[in-house]
């Protein structure tokens, strides 16, 4: 039987580096080599290049890019990886002198987020996003119709009119693109409200990608989503419903992983997804403890956090850290992580194992905590016809005591989140607490 498998692409990829303070790690060249498999691809050679002297037309200086042009070909490669930013002239004129399809981390991300996207909304984010970039990189496809002196006293050819005809098509596609993400914004506001009304606690989980966040949100919530050790394996948001101790039911949300340098056209894209992080009830930042890098991995989640804040004008959740991945941790190392996790710290920490369900009762117990710490307790006096008021209190809050009285009356203690009090007194404005 014949394999009409088609080969996978080859690929050989780069890091540029340029100072001793964005000298690549061990860890970066990991990710990079897991972006490229990501992307299904075989990577033939991976390696840091100390770039002294930047060439302006190709990036790269004159033996870097004649070493990586005899590899690429001794490989048989059919993409080079150059991860780091590209110019959409830098981009052009490495794909003349390499003869091979080149792209920057940016494109690779772009890629990898277009073979992930699964429902509808995500192959509208990732879209728009692939137009937003492309559009800068118009010069790439038209190179043959650059802009010059015509007859007849026109001064521009027809490669002006090429870019310009394309760039309105672009521009009618995105302005098209927004419009439908306009609408599922508006169908996840709606969303939003419904839990809102319900009462119910939400809880997101945030982190680099690749932290274990998908894993533990199966091991919390019991569900089976796809889970796997490689970069963006959740591109589209999924959202359970699981128990809490004494709370009870309450909503889960896995988002998309976050990675240094998260390309601005995808945060952009992205924004009606990454807005139910920023409206949740809590935040779980997931840390994969067990990498070197995790101290600027948690920062590079921290600075797309801030920037969300910034543009949708959302104050960010409160948070708290569920530090992930102690099963391949050094007993030692797990000990003194435990240690610290407990001590003064600006997030509470929790040291966990998604894989193996180690510390997960400790998680969910700290995730009601911090729920609980914004609110206050109330008490009050319910008359039999109350009823309906006394099952709203059980709903959405958490029942301390209850004490009936010899004229059926009903003194409840409630603890309630700030912003459920002022629902609570919304909807029952006769209740009074003392």
């Amino acid at each position: 039987m014949i394999d009409r498998t088609p080969a996978p692409e080859v690929a050989g990829a780069v890091i540029p580096w340029f100072t001793p303070a964005n000298r690549p790690t061990e860890d970066r060249l990991q990710e990079t080599a897991g972006l490229v498999e990501a992307l299904g691809c075989e990577l033939a050679f991976l390696r840091p290049e100390h770039v002294r002297k930047v060439n302006s037309s190709v990036l790269l200086s004159g033996g870097i890019l004649d070493r990586l042009a005899e590899d690429l070909k001794a490989h048989e490669c059919t993409i080079a990886v150059i991860d780091g930013d590209l110019t959409p002239v830098q981009q052009r004129n490495l794909e003349r002198r390499l003869e091979v399809k080149v792209i920057d981390r940016t494109g690779l991300i772009l890629e990898i987020f277009g073979l992930r996207a699964r429902t509808k909304e995500g192959r509208l984010q990732v879209e728009l996003a692939r137009l937003l970039y492309e559009r800068s990189r118009l010069v790439r496809t038209w190179t043959h119709l650059e802009r010059q002196r015509g007859g007849g006293g026109f001064l521009s050819g027809p490669g002006e009119s090429q870019l310009e005809a394309d760039r309105r098509m672009l521009d009618e596609k995105i302005l098209r693109l927004r419009r439908d993400l306009e609408d599922v914004k508006r169908t996840r506001a709606v969303q939003r409200a419904g839990r809102r009304r319900s009462g119910k606690p939400v809880i997101a989980l945030v982190g680099y990608t690749n932290a274990g966040k998908s894993t533990l949100f199966n091991r919390i919530s019991g569900a089976n989503v796809f889970a796997r050790d490689m970069p963006f394996a959740t591109l589209d948001p999924t959202i359970r419903r699981f128990d809490l101790p004494t709370l009870g039911e309450a909503a889960l949300i896995d988002t998309v992983g976050f990675i240094t340098d998260l390309p601005t056209h995808l945060i952009d894209s992205f924004q009606a997804t990454l807005e139910e992080a920023m409206q949740a009830d809590l935040l779980v930042h997931v840390r994969d403890r067990s990498s070197p890098a995790d101290l600027d991995q948690a920062h590079d989640v921290m600075l797309v956090l801030e920037r969300l804040q910034k543009e949708t004008g959302l104050p960010l959740p409160p948070m708290i850290e569920a530090w992930n991945k102690s099963d391949v941790l050094p007993a030692e190392r797990a000990e003194a992580l435990s240690y610290a996790a407990h001590g003064d710290r600006e997030h509470t920490a929790v040291l966990v194992s998604a894989l193996t369900g180690e510390g997960i009762e400790e998680l969910l117990s700290e995730i009601e905590g911090a729920l609980l710490r914004g609110a206050s307790e109330l008490v009050l006096d319910l008359a039999p016809p109350d009823g309906r008021a006394r099952a709203w209190l059980h709903r959405n809050g958490d029942v301390i005591s209850e004490e009936t009285g010899d004229s059926g009356h009903v003194e409840l203690t409630v603890r309630l989140p700030h912003d459920r009090i002022g629902q609570f007194f919304a909807e029952f404005p006769d209740l009074k607490g003392d």
